[in-house]
């Protein structure tokens, strides 16, 4: 009985390109963001605007090419997401409550 070797999302055969340009393109996203806040003279509230859009585009290609997100149907995705929304929105709200009431 032979088995079949077929290439799979899940194999480790073959170089890893798509870790590869997931990888360059966080480096783009957060070389980008340190661009901003360092080298331009921007207004806080065009800053701030800039770097949440890149904060979400380095979302996506954290979810997309390391989480493999699109490689598996069903609700484990979903509420995998929601939990990690949840968990953004806990640390977030926890470290801003900090600031504002921490000090003694």
């Amino acid at each position: 009985m032979q088995s079949d070797h077929t290439t799979t999302a899940h194999s480790h055969e073959g170089f890893p390109w798509k870790h590869v340009i997931g990888f360059i393109l966080s480096l783009i996203l957060t070389v980008a963001a340190l661009y901003v806040v360092v080298s331009l003279s921007l207004s806080t509230t065009a800053t701030i605007t800039i770097i949440l859009v890149l904060a979400i585009f380095q979302v996506l290609v954290q979810l997309l090419f390391f989480m493999h997100i699109t490689e598996h149907e069903g609700a484990y995705q979903l509420i995998a997401i929601i939990f990690g929304i949840f968990l953004a929105a806990v640390f977030v709200a926890g470290s801003i409550w900090i600031i504002l009431y921490g000090t003694y």
